[in-house]
């Protein structure tokens, strides 16, 4: 049950090891797609759970759009093309046909008079809705977030950090100014750092993508950049600033309040169980899963430790009252009495799962009037007094939540050091890693060569950045500010 492999030794087999032996998923028969299992799914409920009563809280409400978009669709916005066409799945028949012969094949008789694409992103067909329900500015704003899967046929893949198939959120966003479309994306994306730093402990870096890193399309990519144990950065949340190149591909226009027509301006925001894969790359470590309380399904389990079913019931008679005071405070508990597992197994498992807390009462413990105490997060033991433990594990939880992003934020600044040459760049790009604080002379041409050269793209240009003349650590052009790089996920 314990890994197998260290982090320092095998980064990336450490990290498949620990999802499948947390049991959080597993490689499915289809290729490049992922089996989220019912631990994993539950973690993913509890962000779904939070991020959705965020969203609802700014006005978002939820809608569905299918998962099939016409091609014509695609076609009206060139940038979608460019963007997705080497990880579009398309539809071209509905029907499969048996012979005896041939077997199981497609039936040629069915082919679609238009084929389909499998949504990589909703914008396209989100905009065609749009485009018959905006007419006035009575109509805007239209502030809504689809829970959906989406298809982008990857062709390198691992589980929940890129997978051809994965769960995510998309918010779609119609406003009648340029400035409310702004504010509704720099909204959206403190919404994604609150979430990050304040229940997942991961602490992000806020910034702007450069026009080479944005999404299709956008005018503007507002990113949020979390980094790895190994160095390495990832992506978590972006919100984009559409301005009116949808509305104007699409023809979606309203009329306001003085009888003047005009393009409606948007924006679109995202984040996915890439999310699952950046909490495990933060906080895990060699023993297994680490969970932040605040994202943990089960926040403390109770193991009893008996031999024989009168001390079983003994320990009952002490931990079940304790079991339903804590959960009356919302906290949430798993009693595991199973049989068929010893005591010993289950502080193991457990421990790979990454539950917070955990609680084992035998009948020395029942004697002391005690119950010996598991922390997760520093593997720390130690006994509290039945009596008041219900405020003791409210207090450990909370405590638990701020040592993990502190710990975090420790080795996030860490791995951020300012570069001003080349040589110094790529000596600490392969050495360290970590964001590499650097003058970038603002052309694309610099920036796809040190990316070619180096693997290590523009992760964002930090909104905090503060005006500073430079020269760039390639082309030796003047600068004004610092950007940082990183090799990333």
């Amino acid at each position: 049950m314990p890994l197998s492999t260290k982090r320092k030794e095998n980064y990336s087999k450490w990290y498949n090891e620990l999802v499948v032996k947390a049991d959080l998923a597993e490689i499915s028969g289809v290729r490049g797609c992922m089996i989220v299992k019912p631990y994993g799914f539950s973690i993913w409920e509890k962000m779904q759970e939070i991020l959705d009563k965020m969203f609802k809280n700014t006005g978002h409400k939820n809608v569905y759009f299918p998962l099939f978009i016409p091609k014509s669709y695609f076609s009206k916005e060139s940038n979608y093309i460019d963007g997705f066409s080497k990880e579009c799945a398309i539809v071209t028949h509905y029907r499969l046909k048996k012979s005896e012969k041939e077997g199981i094949r497609v039936d040629p008789q069915s082919k679609l008079e238009e084929e389909l694409i499998v949504r990589p992103t909703s914008e396209p067909i989100v905009w065609e809705s749009y485009r018959r329900w905006i007419q006035s500015y009575r109509d805007l704003p239209i502030l809504l977030n689809q829970w959906a899967n989406v298809v982008r046929w990857e062709m390198r893949t691992r589980l929940f950090l890129r997978t051809s198939e994965f769960l995510w959120q998309e918010g779609h966003t119609a406003h009648d100014s340029r400035s409310e479309a702004i504010t509704e994306t720099e909204k959206m994306i403190e919404i994604y750092t609150a979430f990050s730093e304040k229940f997942m402990a991961i602490p992000v870096i806020q910034g702007y993508k450069t026009p080479l890193e944005r999404f299709v399309g956008a005018k503007q990519t507002y990113c949020i950049e979390a980094m790895m144990q190994d160095g390495k950065s990832l992506q978590v949340g972006t919100s984009h600033f559409l301005g009116q190149n949808l509305s104007k591909a699409l023809d979606v226009k309203f009329t306001d309040n003085f009888g003047n027509t005009d393009y409606v301006w948007a924006t679109s925001w995202g984040t996915s169980t890439r999310l699952l894969g950046a909490m495990i790359m933060t906080h895990s470590d060699d023993h297994g899963l680490i969970l932040p309380p605040k994202i943990a399904p089960i926040q403390l389990v109770i193991i009893p430790a008996y031999i024989n079913k009168m001390q079983l019931d003994t320990i009952e008679k002490v931990v079940l009252p304790i079991k339903r005071s804590l959960e009356k405070q919302g906290i949430s508990v798993k009693y595991d009495n199973r049989e068929r597992y010893n005591w010993g197994w289950k502080l193991n498992e457990y421990e790979v799962k990454g539950i917070p807390l955990r609680i084992v009462v035998g009948q020395k413990e029942i004697e002391n009037r005690e119950v010996e105490l598991f922390r997760r997060d520093t593997m720390e033991k130690k006994m509290l007094p039945q009596k008041g433990i219900v405020n003791s594990i409210s207090e450990l939880l909370e405590e638990i939540q701020k040592n993990m992003l502190q710990k975090a934020l420790i080795q996030r600044n860490y791995l951020i050091t300012e570069v001003d040459n080349y040589d110094d760049f790529k000596e600490i790009l392969n050495k360290k890693g970590g964001f590499l604080s650097a003058f970038w002379d603002g052309s694309v041409e610099t920036e796809e060569k040190i990316k070619k050269e180096t693997t290590a793209s523009i992760r964002c240009i930090p909104f905090n950045s503060l005006t500073e003349k430079g020269l760039c650590i390639y082309s030796g052009k003047p600068s004004f500010q610092r950007v940082f790089f990183a090799k990333s996920y």
